[in-house]
């Protein structure tokens, strides 16, 4: 990085974190403090209102905001699929906003920059959803569940399990203090401390219904931070299948969620999964018919073929 362009990025820092000091700008530029030094000084020069604090580090001026800068098209093209992504993925006030900020990136762009990135934009494509309730549904309740966080009151949902409980029932009522929203493979979950059970659970938006935004408030805790949150790893249980040659490639595009290794040979494709319980793979095993066979557990090929028994029944 040259002296300009790390100047540009030094006060594009103090902007976004107000205060910082010289040893960690030469942290994030990768230079020494004295040359973090002399750029503060040809930036004060040049008439950027750097302000230093003895023992705190720099700042700007409060009421400093840098002029509009300029984008490359590798740049314009990004933050434009991003207002995309937005749209299409959150809720529909972010929906809005998503679209207000396209139209105002899109104006402050140089022609030759604007019209570079709309071809390039027009060989890339989001594909959209089908237009379902269900899409809608979750739309709002990310929106409900993202005004939860920031108010700090717990929400309220019917939830339906993957697999049933104890007593054979797949339905429940929860009340929960939401900590945040992850996107996974496409799937919107919510990380929150279940009231029920008195722990962290994950909740497929996907699976609730009726979700209501309690006047209860909560409390995250300090020592939780959502981006370094990483679950309990619980899936003790080893299920192992073999599939026909036919199919390996589906196989390995259906992105299973268990799936932890796949290895061709001269049978098919041996795949091996962890999972929870067996019964959690039921249906997508039983979804490739005769192309797949389970190896192991035992007890798992006998709930297939019990299962594949009384599908012949109904034929």
């Amino acid at each position: 990085m040259n002296k300009t362009d790390r100047m540009l990025a030094i006060v594009l820092e103090l902007q976004r974190k107000k205060m910082i000091r010289a040893e960690d700008l030469a942290a994030v530029f990768e230079t020494s403090v004295r040359t973090i030094y002399r750029d503060i000084q040809a930036l004060s020069e040049a008439g950027v209102p750097v302000v230093g604090a003895p023992g705190l580090g720099y700042s700007l001026m409060e009421g400093y905001f840098l002029p509009p800068i300029s984008f490359t098209v590798e740049e314009a093209v990004t933050l434009l699929i991003g207002t995309d992504f937005i749209e299409q993925k959150f809720d529909n006030d972010y929906g809005m906003k998503a679209q207000s900020s396209r139209s105002k990136i899109e104006a402050i762009l140089p022609e030759r920059v604007r019209s570079e990135a709309a071809r390039v934009r027009k060989a890339i494509r989001l594909l959209k959803p089908g237009e379902d309730v269900s899409n809608e549904r979750e739309k709002a309740y990310i929106e409900s569940i993202r005004q939860a966080i920031l108010m700090e009151q717990k929400v309220e949902f019917g939830y339906s399990k993957r697999m049933p409980g104890t007593d054979g029932n797949r339905q429940s009522v929860r009340s929960a203090a939401p900590y945040g929203l992850v996107l996974k493979q496409g799937s919107w979950t919510l990380i929150a401390r279940c009231d029920l059970r008195q722990e962290i659970r994950h909740f497929r938006l996907s699976r609730m219904t009726e979700l209501t935004v309690l006047e209860d408030r909560y409390k995250i805790p300090s020592d939780f931070h959502l981006h370094d949150y990483k679950p309990p790893d619980d899936r003790n249980v080893r299920v192992c299948i073999q599939a026909n040659p036919d199919i390996a490639d589906k196989i390995k595009e259906s992105n299973n969620f268990y799936m932890e290794e796949a290895e061709e040979n001269e049978n098919g494709l041996h795949v091996s999964f962890r999972v929870r319980q067996p019964e959690e793979l039921l249906q997508w095993v039983l979804g490739w018919g005769a192309d797949v066979v389970v190896l192991e557990p035992e007890s798992f090929r006998n709930t297939v073929r019990a299962e594949a028994e009384k599908m012949l029944k109904r034929y």
